[in-house]
């Protein structure tokens, strides 16, 4: 994921869990599993979860829906 697509992607994340900061969702192109590990934790759900929630996104990354 670039990093152009993941500021589209964490707008979406951001208002479906709206207690998530910035900070906290901060990413590096080429670091997807320490931003996955980090998802997984800050929304106590299990990775397959997470990948699954973000290829959803990516997917449909002109809709602004998760």
């Amino acid at each position: 994921m670039t990093n152009k697509e993941w500021q589209r992607v964490k707008i979406k994340v951001q208002r479906k869990y709206n207690h998530l900061t910035d900070e906290q969702l901060q990413y590096t192109e080429g670091q997807e599993d320490g931003l996955i590990t980090r998802l997984m934790q800050l929304v106590n759900r299990d990775r397959r979860y997470v990948v699954f929630t973000l290829q959803k996104a990516l997917v449909n990354i002109d809709n602004n829906r998760l």
